[in-house]
């Protein structure tokens, strides 16, 4: 039996700051976040004494599960509400607090792909292909969505950045 290691994206391209820029700008315009259990769990233990993501330690966190208990969430990482449902998401939408950011979450994303609750998409395309992983879109069959490209930059490493509006 072989080990394989599978080297992230910024590993096999050379790093060039600007390129992660769009990352600092979510987390200063984002008025909440939102995950998936799986993505909580990974992230929680880490990102609160992480000085890069101390803006999150204060901005409310949304955990959509049907499965976490209030017993599990981290307590050094402030405000954090776990979520049942996308109907959940929904409402949580509609109330005030500016945008609502996601991050890793790739079940999650899915669903809120497929049930029209995303509004904008913020994508890093790293110009590498890696074979087998998790899916960003669904294979639900579903209608088409127009996306309207808003912002977009390709940088020294061949990264792309792409900003784009879903139409409705």
């Amino acid at each position: 039996m072989t080990a394989r290691w599978h080297p992230s994206p910024t590993s096999l391209v050379d790093f060039v700051p600007e390129s992660f820029e769009i990352k600092g700008r979510e987390q200063a315009e984002a008025g909440a976040m939102l995950m998936g259990r799986v993505s909580y769990e990974a992230f929680s233990p880490v990102w609160p004494a992480m000085e890069e993501f101390a803006q999150y330690k204060v901005m409310p966190k949304y955990v959509v599960s049907t499965t976490l208990t209030e017993d599990r969430l981290v307590a050094d990482w402030g405000g954090t509400t776990i979520l049942r449902s996308l109907d959940d998401v929904a409402a949580l939408k509609e109330t005030e607090g500016g945008p609502i950011i996601v991050h890793g979450s790739a079940s999650l994303n899915q669903a809120l792909s497929d049930a029209g609750l995303i509004d904008r998409y913020h994508l890093l395309v790293f110009p590498l292909l890696l074979g087998a992983g998790k899916r960003m879109f669904s294979v639900a069959d579903v209608d088409s969505v127009a996306l309207d490209l808003v912002e977009h930059e390709v940088y020294g490493n061949g990264v792309q950045k792409q900003v784009l509006d879903v139409r409705r």
